[in-house]
């Protein structure tokens, strides 16, 4: 609409997906410190929880202010598909984490500090980049690192080939297996979450492709 262009655009949005992506990061680097100092499980699965709602907080944030707004900086879709993106990205971590609680992991193998790290230096990217989404003159530089986002998925997806290929060898009881298969879960899991950072990358992409 014509009018739509004179009317002032609600500009909370670009500060809320900052905050977002923030936590993101937050939540990440909580699950590195999990399985790089293994110690007080319970307590910093606890945490990540917090975190967790916290995530879903901004994005109550983004979809309320979506409703009460009616001109916005970028896309209604848009905005809906990126704040979701990063919910998502959250709970992934967040479900990991609860999996090696709930099981009562001895030891985080190498395997699965990997896929955190990963996802750890993939959450760095989304909230260093975020605030650039706001400034069309730094689009070139967001694109670089969703191509850099990107780039860390297939690598855990090379993990993760690694470590289903070397999960069940030297099996040979029950207890074995249960753990085997418990880990199985836990690195698909783990690797969901980087699979959600390559959405919030897409989505970033997408924006900035429609807009340019």
């Amino acid at each position: 609409m014509v009018l739509a262009r004179f009317l002032p655009r609600d500009e909370r949005f670009f500060d809320y997906f900052q905050n977002a992506a923030k936590n993101a990061a937050e939540v990440a680097q909580d699950l590195c410190d999990l399985l790089d100092h293994y110690s007080e499980v319970e307590r910093k699965a606890r945490r990540v929880r917090d975190l967790e709602h916290r995530g879903d907080e901004i994005t109550h944030q983004i979809f309320d202010a979506l409703n009460r707004t009616f001109v916005t900086p970028l896309d209604r879709e848009d905005i809906t598909n990126l704040a979701g993106r990063l919910d998502d990205f959250v709970d992934a971590i967040e479900e990991a984490v609860r999996r090696i609680w709930l099981y009562r992991i001895d030891e985080p193998t190498e395997h699965a500090r990997l896929l955190a790290h990963i996802a750890d230096e993939q959450a760095g990217l989304i909230a260093s980049t975020m605030p650039h989404l706001e400034d069309r003159r730094q689009w070139d530089h967001l694109l670089h690192c969703t191509i850099e986002i990107k780039r860390l998925e297939s690598e855990a997806d090379e993990v993760l080939d690694r470590a289903l290929m070397e999960l069940f060898e030297g099996v040979g009881d029950v207890p074995g297996l249960i753990s085997a298969i418990r880990w199985g879960e836990i690195y698909q899991r783990l690797e969901d979450a980087t699979d959600r950072a390559e959405d919030v990358a897409n989505t970033l992409e997408g924006i900035v492709v429609k807009n340019a």
